[in-house]
């Protein structure tokens, strides 16, 4: 009888969704504890939300299976309508509906994955990770100067010095739908289409604004159709927008200052950035531009985004603004908040690319490797003496005796100390230990592995009492945090 030919599983990952080798998750992790360390400092607490949310608490009592079907749904348990979320504002906002006895104003942070049923590109996922700050239950503009602050903050200790935190405030764009005679019901998409000012040029805009135009890849692109009178009244106002900064402020009080929401939001816009300058924080950080609009309809006053800028390509990757009526939903009433979030997969890739992080392929700094395995509890008791005084280290587990093939291993995850003794050692009270990240440097200078893996010089020995005084003397520098001298609020 003929055997049966075991069926196997393709071992691929779902279209839209990546794994994270070590040394990529290793920097991530690091990025994080960064970013934490500023939110803490500032006094943002922690708080994680449910990854699942009612089809309800996401699209709203109205929504509909086609809606449904543009994310994670399907009907759970209890027959009930459900999806995983795709970002973290509506669950902060059912949060707090369902915490009546929550001390306002609230100051959280959260981080985690989000999923959306997106079209997959390059650098486009359908899951990925979000980090968002945010502060509920206030409508005083001290919040908002708050968020942008940690902002700057947050770039200044990741050691990212060339970028630039800009703000508007929605305030501005709804006088200008007024000023410029435009039906409300459009008000939304002009918004959009103004949005692409940046990335697309002022001729894609206007054109998109009347009556189309074809993007690059030859598609065509449907235009609003807006009248001949309007698109000049938004031009005008573009011509204002273009000048940066308190000029830009001046410019815009002399178009749009009888319009009662206009006014509003430049007088917020002058306090949000007096505010700034009393908090010291850096003004060629942070800048007034009335073109940044965001692209979500709740956004109700001010809103940001931080742009690299030796890495423009990367686009906004820590961005917000205030929304004053979400919980709505939830409560029938508003409550107001202010936020901003960082897409951590597209800030990770910019930071390895600016070299800001460290690319550690290991998380142990030494490897105590087996010579005798009638010594195991010898090497035991040296890797307990290691961990308890807190240096990351590990016993070499695998089947091999051959000593090489364990530096080897060392070498290959990306360990920077080995620990060797053998009977010799034993007997004489010695250590040695090698240097595999000084064997790295040596090794792309020769083709021989071999001979770098033999060499005296990458390694030495020393009395076993002198071992982990040698390695704090060693390894503690990789355990601080890049700091960079203008981020001066940090210890």
């Amino acid at each position: 009888m003929a055997k049966e030919k075991k069926q196997r599983v393709k071992p691929q990952v779902l279209k839209g969704f990546r794994d994270y080798p070590p040394a990529e998750e290793i920097a991530r992790e690091q990025m994080i504890a960064r970013v934490k360390e500023v939110f803490e400092l500032m006094g943002f607490l922690p708080l994680q939300t449910a990854s699942l949310e009612s089809a309800e608490a996401l699209l709203g009592p109205h929504y509909d299976d086609e809606s449904l079907a543009e994310l994670f749904g399907f009907v759970g348990p209890e027959e009930t309508a459900m999806a995983l979320r795709y970002e973290f504002t509506l669950s902060l906002a059912r949060y707090v509906a369902s915490n009546p006895d929550l001390p306002l104003p609230f100051r959280r942070y959260q981080y985690g994955n989000v999923w959306r049923v997106d079209k997959p590109g390059p650098g486009r996922f359908r899951e990925f990770m979000q980090f968002d700050i945010d502060i509920v239950g206030t409508s005083n503009l001290l919040a908002d100067a708050e968020i942008i602050a940690a902002m700057v903050t947050t770039f200044e200790h990741l050691g990212i010095r060339n970028f630039e935190v800009r703000y508007s405030t929605r305030k501005i764009l709804n006088g200008l739908i007024e000023y410029a005679g435009i039906p409300p019901d459009k008000a939304q998409d002009v918004m959009r289409v103004i949005d692409k000012l940046e990335r697309q040029g002022r001729e894609a805009v206007v054109l998109e604004l009347g009556p189309g135009r074809v993007d690059q890849s030859g598609d065509k692109i449907k235009g609003l159709a807006l009248a001949t009178d309007q698109i000049k009244q938004l031009e005008n106002f573009l011509d204002v927008a273009e000048t940066k900064g308190e000029n830009a402020l001046e410019s815009a009080e002399k178009l749009l200052g009888n319009i009662v929401a206009s006014e509003g939001g430049i007088a917020d816009l002058r306090q949000i950035q007096s505010y700034l300058d009393s908090m010291q924080i850096d003004p060629s950080k942070v800048k007034i531009d009335l073109t940044i609009v965001r692209g979500l309809s709740y956004y109700t006053g001010p809103v940001f985004e931080t742009s690299l800028l030796d890495l423009p390509e990367y686009g906004a990757v820590f961005s917000g603004g205030r929304y004053d009526s979400l919980v709505d939903r939830f409560l029938g009433r508003s409550i107001p908040a202010v936020g901003s979030s960082i897409g951590i997969d597209r800030l990770l890739a910019a930071l390895i690319e600016l070299k800001a992080l460290d690319f550690q392929q290991a998380t142990s700094k030494v490897l105590v490797t087996v010579m005798d395995q009638e010594r195991l509890p010898d090497y035991l008791a040296i890797l307990h003496d290691l961990r308890a005084e807190g240096i990351p280290s590990e016993i070499f587990s695998g089947d091999t005796k051959n000593l090489t093939k364990q530096i080897k291993y060392g070498d290959r995850v990306g360990i920077p100390y080995v620990v060797i003794a053998g009977s010799d050692e034993f007997e004489a009270g010695t250590i040695t230990i090698k240097n595999l990240t000084d064997g790295r440097e040596k090794a792309e200078k020769t083709a021989d592995r071999k001979e770098w893996l033999k060499a005296d010089e990458i390694q030495q020995t020393i009395p076993a009492g002198e071992l982990i005084p040698f390695l704090k003397r060693n390894w503690v520098s990789d355990r601080t945090p890049r700091a960079t001298p203008t981020a001066r609020v940090l210890p």
